[in-house]
């Protein structure tokens, strides 16, 4: 019996911890998306007053490019940018483990 708990406590342990942290990646990544879009619209609009808000956001799968390689979740975000009498639409996506964005214009 004593080798069963040996064996099963860690388990056990694991998986609570694993379970601690279930934060969406859209949330986590929410903040950073809409500063990698303001700041290319802002340039690109060349108006340094202009504000942004989110207009959707989504968790993308990871590519499955073989059996042993498989890519990082990423989020997906739609924001929307308007300021001097422009608006913009900028879709940005962030790669789960990184510490950046991409952000290109909408359609």
């Amino acid at each position: 019996m004593n080798t069963r708990l040996r064996l099963i406590f860690p388990i056990a342990a694991l998986a609570a911890i694993s379970g601690c942290n279930s934060t969406p990646l859209t949330t986590t990544k929410q903040p950073m998306a809409l500063d990698f879009a303001l700041k290319r619209a802002r340039f690109e609009m060349s108006c340094p007053e202009a504000t942004g808000s989110v207009l959707s956001s989504e968790t993308i799968q990871p590519p499955n490019v073989g059996p042993r390689f498989q890519g990082p979740q990423r989020a997906q975000f739609t924001i929307g940018v308007a300021g001097c009498g422009k608006r913009e639409t900028m879709v940005v996506i962030c790669a789960d483990g990184s510490d950046g964005c991409f952000a290109a214009e909408g359609r």
